[in-house]
């Protein structure tokens, strides 16, 4: 009985994130990640943002984790190599909250760290180029692209030390074929063929059978990861993604289809991140009959 419970509570989560995957876009962090670990596709939007028309995508690792033992973790969400082995980490920040430039000097020390192998020289360092694409011009540049430059006053000259920040958003529509890109980006919409490989990814993730299984294999063990370490960081983000859902319309009906399976408004409350009263008022007086403990995840 327990282990039927239990299957239950795991397909209601599953039509969660079914229902969510309809709304995704690529300035999502995690259908980004799922759609750029096509080696294709990344390799399409690498060409765009660099201007680089024969740039090869060598590898592709998405959600990359870099951890040191006394310092602070790095989950990058896209790190692609080139035939030259050349970096690019492509990051998606939706939050404000965030100090952007320090972050950016963050990741760009982890991804040093991380490929400088111990007896190399420091010339040996691969030039990485950081896209920080944001949904709005949090730079205020007024453009699309915003790369940031470093220069040597003394000598009056560019500072090249081959780190290369590129700030991009998706508010300002300047015309570019990146700024195309950027409106692709905000819709996501699977009939839309414009951007070739990456086109034909998102309509496999988004239409066919198999693409969807991917799709939602990586959000159930994305949801289960943040569930379970129950960090803060992850927790507000995967609000913004809808892994963990606020007061949505979404979140009422994954509410009541639980409810229906007979979950009690305590165990909906858990997995929604909803207070239990809140629940209640959503699914109204059938709740009073439903009992605390009826299914467990936890």
């Amino acid at each position: 009985m327990e282990k039927r419970q239990e299957e239950t509570a795991r397909l209601c989560v599953r039509e969660m994130l079914l229902e969510k995957l309809k709304g995704f876009t690529l300035l999502s962090d995690v259908f980004l990640s799922v759609a750029l670990r096509d080696q294709a596709a990344c390799q399409h939007v690498l060409r765009l943002l660099t201007g680089k028309e024969d740039l090869t995508v060598r590898e592709v690792r998405t959600q990359y984790r870099i951890s040191k033992i006394l310092s602070h973790d790095a989950i990058l969400d896209v790190l692609a190599e080139d035939e030259k082995k050349r970096l690019y980490n492509l990051e998606i920040q939706r939050r404000d909250t965030v100090d952007h430039c320090r972050r950016t000097r963050f990741y760009g020390a982890m991804i040093d760290s991380e490929y400088l192998e111990k007896g190399k020289e420091y010339h040996e360092l691969a030039e990485v180029y950081i896209f920080y694409i944001s949904e709005t011009d949090i730079r205020r540049a007024g453009q699309t692209v915003s790369p940031v430059r470093k220069y040597s006053e003394a000598e009056d000259e560019e500072y090249d030390d081959g780190l290369h920040v590129v700030y991009v958003n998706a508010e300002v529509d300047d015309g570019s074929e990146t700024a195309a890109l950027m409106r692709y980006f905000k819709i996501s919409d699977p009939e839309d063929k414009s951007q070739g490989a990456l086109s034909e990814r998102v309509h496999f993730l988004k239409c066919e059978k198999e693409g969807i299984e991917v799709m939602c294999e990586i959000t159930e063990e994305i949801y289960e990861i943040g569930k379970n370490e129950g960090r803060e960081e992850g927790r507000e983000e995967g609000r913004e993604e809808g892994i963990l859902l606020g007061k949505t319309e979404t979140a009422k009906k994954t509410a009541r289809n639980m409810a229906e399976r007979g979950a009690a408004a305590e165990v909906i409350a858990e997995i929604i991140e909803e207070s239990v009263e809140t629940v209640r008022q959503w699914l109204g007086k059938n709740t009073e009959l439903k009992k605390s403990g009826q299914i467990s995840l936890f």
